[in-house]
């Protein structure tokens, strides 16, 4: 499936910037991302994937229920093994899906969207390149990472420029 090799080049990219950092560098409040860390971003990319998988079981997502879990954001090596496992376990087959949505910070109850499982991961990708473009801006900080130049950068914009270059 496209979307699966999609997400698994995603991972591979953010993997390799990983494994240039050490448990210092992932865990350090960046000041260009306002104190906030590259495990950080790392573990909301994973929560959000893990999410959609408990949703997949039970038919609803609600991506305001992730853990935060701080191992995540911590420990590069658990948080690398996460990246691998779930680029494994996306499902082959889509799946009709419900879609908690809470629009107001005080707000007690929550709207349904009625999704699947594909358009999620869709979303999902799309984010979690977000976020990897928030990552970069992290590493350039720290200094001394190599990233590609199509790291945290949309496939459309990627395309767009390749257009534009012809």
């Amino acid at each position: 499936m496209e979307l699966q090799i999609a997400v698994e080049r995603v991972f591979i990219q953010l993997g390799r910037s990983l494994d240039q950092l050490n448990e210092v560098q992932y865990d350090y409040p960046c000041v260009q991302l306002s104190g906030n860390t590259i495990g950080q971003h790392v573990r909301h990319i994973i929560e959000m994937f893990q999410c959609l998988e408990e949703g997949c079981r039970t038919g609803m997502v609600d991506y305001e229920k992730r853990e935060r879990n701080r191992q995540i954001e911590t420990d590069k090596a658990y948080a690398v093994e996460l990246l691998q496992k779930i680029s494994r376990q996306i499902l082959p087959e889509n799946k009709h899906l419900i879609l908690l949505v809470y629009y107001d910070t005080v707000a007690t109850s929550s709207e349904e969207i009625h999704t699947n499982y594909y358009r999620e991961i869709a979303y999902n990708l799309e984010h979690a390149i977000h976020h990897m473009a928030l990552i970069r801006v992290g590493l350039r900080e720290i200094g001394g990472i190599y990233v590609e130049d199509s790291y945290g950068v949309a496939a459309s914009t990627l395309k767009f420029r390749k257009q534009c270059v012809q």
